[in-house]
């Protein structure tokens, strides 16, 4: 384990927060907690972490509202943690800004798995350039330095979307189910649960172009040549 890698877990239990931090000591991770998400955005803004781990349900400044904040100042990956797991949570989180969620009670090693597939993702949109970009349309993506470019204009992808990206590029025309992003994308089984798919697949769309990802009912998605 990389022990240089710092964690901002912000979560109001006492239990729940002193358990977690625990946990990822116990694997390495340098982690600073905070109990409220006002108090978790400035130790961001002051620690700058490789990863934030947030819960929902904060005062003063709640989960989402603070994954968003988050996404506006940073590319750093977000998981949210939630006792619910009402959809619409989930949904607005990942809108927000956030990469993955996890519903309580979780297991330790469940928790650290996620993480370290966020951090494997990160770490992939820091290779280095060198590849000749993939043109399509007005989207150009280049597979090595993991950037895009629309109209010649650079866009802020995010570490998943630029995986999905990845995905769709590799095999332009070809149609791609939900369970195979969230295999290869989150690098795990997700049980079924393809919302998280079709939340980055829309934030994605937004960005290269609606028309430029083809939803193929009842399969899956497919990127217009």
């Amino acid at each position: 384990m990389h022990a240089a890698l710092d964690v901002l877990l912000v979560e109001d239990d006492e239990l729940i927060r002193e358990a977690t931090r625990l946990t990822l000591e116990e694997r390495g991770y340098r982690v600073r907690t905070a109990a409220d998400g006002v108090t978790g955005l400035a130790l961001f803004r002051e620690r700058h972490p490789d990863v934030a781990v947030l819960d929902i349900m904060l005062p003063g400044l709640n989960g989402v509202s603070l994954a968003g904040r988050i996404r506006e100042e940073s590319g750093v990956p977000v998981l949210l943690i939630s006792a619910r797991n009402d959809p619409v949570d989930v949904v607005m989180g990942l809108e927000a800004g956030a990469d993955d969620y996890v519903t309580k009670p979780f297991d330790g090693p469940v928790l650290v798995a996620r993480i370290r597939s966020l951090l494997r993702r990160a770490a992939a949109a820091e290779q280095p350039a060198g590849e000749p970009g993939l043109r399509f349309g007005d989207l150009v993506f280049c597979p090595v330095s993991l950037t895009a470019h629309r109209d010649g204009k650079p866009l802020a992808l995010t570490t998943t979307e630029l995986k999905l990206l990845s995905e769709f590029a590799a095999a332009p025309g070809t149609v791609l189910s939900r369970d195979l992003l969230l295999e290869r994308v989150w690098d795990y089984a997700w049980s079924g649960d393809t919302r998280v798919v079709d939340v980055h697949v829309q934030r994605l769309r937004t960005k290269i172009g609606r028309e430029r990802i083809e939803t193929v009912r009842g399969f899956g998605y497919k990127l217009r040549p």
